[in-house]
């Protein structure tokens, strides 16, 4: 903002409703980056309606701006946080990534800090780095899945593949469709529903394998990878620990009543 004024900073600010945290402890030589920073301290950056607005703000103040070193990182820092940018300048805020970054059932875990990370990690890879959020949508299943037996006191078996690992995991659930339970989650329909669910981590196994993943070195540069293919992997993936994460914090699940 050095080269901005304190005048249009302040009004692409205030027009999306925000004001200055008088609560702002940054010290700068520059007014105009002190003004900024004030203003950023002001956003609360959990709620997906202030992001939004804080984008419009970005667009705004950048609209001038040459292109060159310090714009390309900032750039590459929105692109990492799961923002999207057009070529016109405008910038789309996270939508479909922000539900990566937590599932909230997560809270109910003596220790998730396993599964955070995988999800911090492919936060960190969607958009520069498919192969990455690839393997780290792998990871995460191979995660979720040692939480879930753990949680259920089962053993884990660090000798077994991707796919036994994940059936283990919903054995311990009675989400295998195979198990005999009563209510919904016995329907022919919800079986079938768990049968597909079942097949994405055998999915990845072979995914990682041919080695459109991290987690094997290839013998030549991965080719073909694109976006779309990482939003496949990870939204199929975080199905999948979603599942498994609500049903063990379910106290109404069917594994309560068959321990």
């Amino acid at each position: 903002m050095t080269d901005s004024t304190v005048g249009a900073i302040g009004s692409a600010f205030r027009d999306e409703g925000f004001a200055p945290n008088p609560d702002t402890q940054y010290s700068d030589s520059s007014v105009r980056r002190t003004a900024t920073q004030e203003y950023l301290d002001s956003v609360a950056w959990s709620d997906p309606g202030h992001v939004a607005r804080a984008c419009r703000v970005f667009e705004r103040l950048l609209t001038d701006w040459p292109d060159g070193p310090y714009l390309q990182r900032f750039y590459s820092a929105l692109r990492r946080d799961g923002c999207t940018l057009a070529p016109d300048g405008l910038i789309t805020p996270p939508t479909s990534h922000s539900s990566q970054r937590s599932l909230k059932s997560m809270a109910s875990l003596t220790d998730p800090s396993a599964i955070q990370e995988q999800l911090d990690r492919i936060q960190r890879a969607i958009i520069d780095d498919p192969a990455q959020a690839i393997g780290s949508a792998k990871e995460l299943i191979e995660s979720t899945a040692k939480v879930v037996l753990v949680e259920r006191g089962r053993p884990v078996n660090e000798k077994d593949d991707l796919p036994a690992l994940a059936r283990a995991a919903q054995d311990a659930l009675g989400l295998h469709p195979s198990s005999a339970t009563r209510g919904p989650d016995g329907s022919d329909a919800v079986k079938k529903i768990l049968g597909a669910v079942t097949t994405i981590a055998a999915g990845f196994g072979e995914l990682r394998n041919r080695g459109y993943g991290t987690g094997h070195g290839p013998a030549a540069a991965r080719t073909g990878l694109h976006l779309r293919h990482a939003h496949l992997a990870v939204n199929a993936a975080v199905t999948w620990c979603q599942l498994l994460l609500d049903t063990l914090a379910d106290p109404e699940a069917p594994w309560h009543k068959n321990p």
